[in-house]
């Protein structure tokens, strides 16, 4: 393990290390393996490198240089992986777009990295073709059709990229020699919960981090495991984590379109499947599910993700009898990350990396200095803001538009010049290098002269058995301090919902400050690409909206009906909270 955690660590920027050189090793050493099931579909490690290497000689014959980018927009399939594989060969960029993107936010991502190529999904052509033309510099593009299934015809204006592929070399292009790990090999956007997505940059060398770390370190999978991919790789979760897991085994990696909760045991049973990575609404989505006979009838032994909560970990722990959770903490423009090695219930786990968990005033949205200007390590115990030193061994590799790195980085911040990565996250320190993570520092916020945390009104508010999903924020009230807590909820189908039932159990379960004043029924609630609630909506309509609403009133023991009378009377600042 320690040699592993070595490796993890210690990548040198300038070495020739690099995702094709994995891809090759494999293909080399265990090429009969099967690599790669996708519905009906099945690569080995060696079919999979031929398939990869036509992609990687047909960019290069197209003009495409070390460096450049390209942008693919399909969904989660095959060929999303032939390329993203073929450009870390021979050193391009893949700029990963979203295929739930449309409209002005899809031109937005495709313009953040500029680009000539353009692989645009058979599924996702129409929604292309409307921003098509918004593009800068459209007329030198060239557009690539990667064929799905075939139902529709070629575009006028766009190459067959099946066709052109058929008579491409399938031996090792000489680029993955030259390739350094330092190298960017990918775009990934981040999520845009709170705006438009920011594309961050991914090199050789954090993915082959992930590759030990997660691979050898942790999940130590073997050549006869299963390791199920239902989330998009567009994203890290899958990209970064689930895959590199795989390849280091080397086993098989079972790759989905889309994560459906119907078809999940299903594809567990079809494919022998004894791993998969999650995320924690996966996780939710499985549980409120009605109770099968594949729940326990499985071979899964590992699973790997983050964002399971606390208050689902146990039961879904026993629900699905699966005995060791490695949940990681993460995110795809950060340097840090945490694991549960040890397989600790309800923890992310522990890092080999330079942390701090420092002093955080939430209130005013800022660390908390000493008397010298430095920042203050909290206590065993206590929560705090999660830092990382930025330094050769533990690179911040920032985002496309440098603007925003500046955003993420701490100077000076326990002596005159260092450097370090705010992670915008709060976490617990629970000793021994290892923490629990609490929230966001956006989705904390202060009511009442204290710090209340959504993670945990959503866990509470989400043991009632009538609920299907929930979302906690906070809101601003006229003429209060601070902002009240706000709680929007989906009803569990056919469950009947009763107010003052949930307000006996609000009062019983949370400190009287971290009791939501506003309740908000609505009939769903909108998710990102990667299953992350989209707060952003809700905390701007607050409690003015047609949805029903029921509010705590000062001095009330239950909540009453939201009508325009009371609304009014709120907006107007009659009512002291």
């Amino acid at each position: 393990m320690l040699k592993n955690i070595k490796l993890a660590k210690d990548i040198a920027p300038d070495s020739y290390q690099s995702i094709g050189k994995i891809i090759e090793h494999n293909a080399q050493h265990y090429g009969t393996t099967t690599a790669l099931k996708f519905e009906d579909e099945s690569y080995t490690y060696s079919e999979f490198n031929q398939t990869v290497n036509k992609y990687a000689n047909y960019l290069l014959q197209k003009g495409i240089k070390n460096g450049e980018t390209v942008i693919a927009y399909i969904e989660n399939r095959p060929e999303l992986l032939f390329l993203i594989t073929a450009c870390a060969k021979i050193g391009a960029v893949i700029s990963l777009i979203n295929p739930n993107q449309k409209g002005k936010v899809l031109t937005h991502s495709m313009e953040l990295a500029k680009s000539n190529h353009f692989f645009i999904g058979e599924e996702l052509v129409s929604f292309f073709e409307e921003v098509k033309h918004s593009l800068s510099g459209s007329l030198s593009h060239k557009y690539y059709w990667v064929s799905d299934q075939q139902k529709t015809d070629c575009p006028q204006n766009y190459t067959t990229l099946k066709t052109d592929l058929e008579h491409i070399t399938t031996e090792n292009p000489i680029t993955t020699q030259n390739i350094k790990s330092h190298q960017v090999y990918a775009y990934v956007f981040t999520s845009g919960t709170t705006g438009l997505p920011k594309a961050s940059r991914q090199t050789h060398r954090k993915w082959l981090s992930t590759y030990y770390w997660f691979g050898k370190v942790n999940m130590n999978l073997g050549s006869k495991d299963v390791m199920y991919v239902p989330l998009p790789f567009y994203h890290t979760n899958a990209l970064i984590v689930g895959w590199p897991t795989a390849l280091a085994a080397p086993c098989t990696m079972v790759m989905r379109r889309k994560f459906s909760v119907t078809h999940f045991w299903e594809d567990v049973k079809k494919y022998h499947v004894t791993a998969f990575i999650y995320i924690g609404e996966l996780c939710r989505y499985l549980l409120n599910a009605p109770e099968t006979s594949l729940d326990k009838n499985h071979s899964i032994k590992k699973i790997m993700g983050n964002g399971l909560r606390p208050d689902i970990w146990h039961q879904f722990k026993e629900r699905f009898n699966i005995k060791n959770i490695f949940e990681f903490y993460g995110a795809a423009d950060g340097n840090v990350g945490f694991t549960n090695t040890f397989n600790f219930d309800c923890t992310i786990g522990w890092s080999p990396q330079n942390f701090k968990i420092i002093k955080y005033d939430v209130e005013n949205d800022m660390p908390i200095k000493d008397a010298n200007g430095f920042l203050i390590p909290v206590k065993k115990g206590e929560t705090g803001l999660l830092i990382s030193e930025i330094s050769d061994k533990s690179v911040f590799d920032g985002y496309v538009n440098n603007k925003k790195n500046e955003d993420k980085i701490l100077r000076h911040v326990f002596k005159t010049g260092d450097i370090w990565f705010n992670s915008g996250d709060l976490l617990q320190d629970i000793g021994y290098r290892h923490a629990r993570f609490i929230d966001r520092i956006g989705d904390t916020f202060r009511w009442k002269g204290e710090n209340v945390a959504t993670a945990e009104v959503e866990s509470i508010v989400g043991n009632l058995k009538c609920v299907e999903i929930c979302a906690a924020y906070g809101v601003q009230i006229p003429n209060n301090d601070g902002r009240a807590g706000m709680v929007t909820l989906v009803r569990r189908t056919g469950a009947h919902f009763d107010i003052d039932t949930t307000a006996a159990h609000l009062f019983k379960t949370l400190p009287k400050y971290a009791v939501p004043i506003f309740i908000r029924i609505k009939d769903a609630i909108d998710f990102t690409h990667t299953h992350k609630i989209k707060k952003f909506e809700l905390k701007k309509e607050g409690f003015n909206c047609d949805d029903t609403i029921y509010v705590l009133l000062p001095k009330n023991s239950t909540y009453v009906q939201m009508d325009k009378k009371l609304l009014k009377e709120i907006n107007t600042g009659t009512f002291i909270f």
